[in-house]
């Protein structure tokens, strides 16, 4: 049961995401959770690794100013027992820059605790696209 309850959790997170509703998608994430993990330290605002909730508030505070989506679409979602790994499609535009970019098959992994919330996530995709799309290069 708990691989279909972690799965229920992520498409809430992705239609509380779509919707705006940060305390909604909150709610699904441990209060200690790591956001970013595995990220070595970068210039990238939206890619670094954050602690805990105020850390996520910080991560979508980087995005909103710093990559205008104009695509977001999970395609996939593969569900095991403590995790859940998701395909997704992602374009944008960077305002400071102007650069876009896009990603096919990004990897989004949610690892979940034993009370379902999300203890552990990562974006995994072309660190150096998104680099260049932040320096406009």
């Amino acid at each position: 049961m708990s691989s279909e309850r972690n799965l229920a959790n992520v498409q809430s997170i992705y239609a509380a995401f779509g919707r705006g509703d940060l305390p909604t998608l909150l709610s699904h994430l441990a209060p200690d959770v790591a956001w970013e993990y595995g990220y070595a330290a970068n210039e990238v605002p939206w890619l670094q690794h954050r602690q805990g909730h105020a850390g996520v508030v910080a991560f979508f505070e980087s995005l909103a100013g710093g990559l205008q989506l104009t695509h977001f679409q999970p395609k996939e979602l593969l569900a095991g027992q403590d995790k859940v790994v998701v395909l997704v499609d992602v374009a944008g535009v960077c305002p400071r820059t102007g650069a876009r970019l896009a990603e096919t098959d990004e990897v989004q992994i949610w690892h979940f605790n034993a009370e379902g919330q999300v203890q552990r996530f990562r974006h995994v995709l072309d660190t150096l696209q998104h680099h260049r799309a932040w320096q406009g290069t």
